[in-house]
């Protein structure tokens, strides 16, 4: 009787794993469809436009094509989605580059980035980390671009370049670096004081969002992961673990300016990950220190001349000002080709 059971199990699943793929397959296909026939309409909107060489053409002529199709087809047609077809051809001139993985409203949020090096390192990432619309929406509202370039004081011309073909591709501890991290999805009142045990609390609450904000090949281990030197015991704030980079990454939370000290404690608790959790097959631990305020000259040394690989970010709690961001990469950007110049 009880093999039966198993064998009538595995048969469902077997059943239902190719019920699954096959609807998988049929969305896919459907959405490919769909977007071939969206850029198909924008090519056909953009050639009529050459064509009529008329000032008033977009206003008028979407607004009247979008009440004619919406009478035929009923909804979709509107003169905005009209646009965004029209974008889309203009923005990807060759329909082969569209990702068959990538929704219509996947495209619709893409379109309105002017940059092309910044869309496409939205539309890779979007891709890569399997993205929602949500997720795609938020990472672009948080200048993700900008504050992966602003990371790590290396911002030049190949990096962006790099980004905008590749997406952030982890190979390295730094990789996963971002300054700021944005923590706008805790909805916690600006400038108001906070205990790190609140903010540690508030983060677990919201843990999808944070791995989110954190990036790829995040998984959580826990908070207050128990460290013992002989009779003292210490407790790091929360600890993950990266798949990718097969590394524990222990963070820090700090709510108030980076401190020397904090740096000494972190590299403490990695020597204990090195030499008592690490498998042989991970790689060196991550020490990651998020706090309100980084300091400057200080941290130089502070962060300077350790082997372990330790961090310092600072965090906001609400959408940093994305012109801001800009204008520092432009500026970093700006200063790099002038400094090349003079070599």
């Amino acid at each position: 009787m009880g093999n039966n059971l198993l064998n009538n199990e595995a048969l469902v699943n077997e059943i239902a794993s190719i019920i699954t793929n096959a609807r998988t397959n049929v969305i896919k296909n459907i959405n490919t469809e769909l977007i071939n026939a969206y850029w198909n309409i924008g090519r056909i909107i953009v050639e009529d436009e050459l064509k009529s060489q008329r000032g008033e053409y977009g206003k008028k002529q979407l607004l009247t094509l979008s009440k004619t199709l919406t009478n035929k087809f009923g909804k979709g047609f509107s003169r905005a989605n009209l646009q965004n077809m029209r974008l889309l051809y203009l923005k990807y001139p060759n329909c082969q580059t569209l990702s068959s993985k990538l929704s219509w409203s996947h495209y619709c949020e893409l379109l309105y980035i002017s940059d092309d090096d910044k869309r496409s390192f939205y539309e890779k990432e979007a891709i890569n980390a399997n993205w929602s619309v949500r997720e795609l929406k938020r990472q672009i509202s948080t200048s993700l671009f900008e504050r992966l370039l602003l990371s790590n004081g290396e911002t030049n011309k190949k990096k962006v370049l790099e980004l905008a073909l590749k997406g952030n591709e982890i190979a390295k501890p730094e990789d996963i670096v971002k300054d700021p991290y944005v923590f706008e999805f805790l909805c916690l009142p600006e400038n108001k004081p906070m205990m790190e045990s609140d903010l540690e609390e508030a983060l677990v609450r919201q843990i999808e969002k944070f791995l989110l904000e954190l990036g790829k090949g995040f998984m959580f281990v826990g908070t207050q992961q128990r460290i013992t030197f002989g009779n003292t015991h210490y407790y790091v704030d929360m600890v993950f673990y990266n798949k990718i980079l097969k590394s524990y990454v222990l963070i820090e939370l700090k709510t108030i300016k980076l401190m020397p000290e904090a740096v000494g404690q972190l590299n403490m608790y990695l020597n204990y990950y090195t030499a008592e959790i690490n498998d042989e097959n991970d790689n060196p631990p991550i020490g990651l220190i998020l706090c309100t305020d980084k300091g400057n000259v200080d941290m130089q040394y502070a962060l300077g001349g350790l082997s372990n690989n330790i961090f310092a970010s600072k965090y906001v709690t609400y959408m940093p000002d994305k012109e801001q961001l800009i204008a520092q990469v432009e500026a970093v950007l700006s200063s790099n080709d002038n400094k090349n110049e003079l070599t």
